[in-house]
């Protein structure tokens, strides 16, 4: 029992630092949940959730590592940056066509993020293919490969309680302003993913 509380103790202080980090799933995340509250917070999370399952487990079993692919992180930086600057083009474009925005609707858009800004983000995969293995590594010495469900577990809540939560006050916080200030708020989240999109970008050819 000692040996599960200080491993889950661990994971919550170093998984702290990629759940918190802000980046393109976040902004996307408050941008769905200023319109679909914390039902949208949860979509972006399962979406999240399906990309981090596999990746935890590839690194595992060893079938992942940028050894055996070392053009991986630059890869999946450019087609990053071109997901993001997509993403933000149809953001943009809701600004100008969408005459009442907040009444805009998209029911698989939150989870389809998820995915999207999970598996296209260098940052989120290099920091499982970092600082993330020895989670994974510890997991398995402790518990051989069940040890991966338990590390997923005591990660994947994070994720959960902090994107359902921000996606929630996000959503009271959008009631309190006009549509012309939310159509700002929509600029300034794309414009992050511009900006994401083009760290992307550089941390490939740097």
């Amino acid at each position: 029992m000692e040996q599960i509380i200080g491993f889950a103790i661990a994971v919550i202080i170093i998984s702290a630092s990629g759940v918190l980090a802000p980046g393109p799933l976040f902004a996307s995340n408050i941008f769905y949940g200023l319109i679909g509250g914390i039902k949208a917070g949860i979509k972006v999370s399962f979406g999240h959730a399906t990309v981090e399952l596999p990746l935890i487990i590839l690194l595992g079993i060893g079938a992942l590592s940028l050894e055996t692919f070392p053009e991986f992180r630059i890869l999946i930086s450019i087609f990053g940056a071109i997901g993001l600057f997509a993403f933000a083009g149809l953001q943009l474009k809701q600004i100008v066509f969408q005459k009442q925005i907040q009444n805009y609707q998209n029911k698989r858009g939150p989870f389809l993020a998820g995915i999207l800004l999970s598996a296209l983000n260098p940052f989120f995969i290099i920091w499982w293919l970092s600082i993330g293995f020895k989670l994974i590594s510890d997991s398995i010495l402790f518990w051989s490969l069940g040890g991966i469900g338990i590390l997923f577990i005591l990660h994947i809540w994070m994720d959960f309680a902090w994107l359902s939560s921000t996606a929630y006050l996000s959503s009271k916080a959008s009631k309190m302003i006009s549509d012309r200030n939310f159509r700002f708020i929509i600029m300034g989240l794309s414009l992050s993913l511009i900006y994401f999109g083009i760290t992307f970008l550089i941390d490939a050819f740097s």
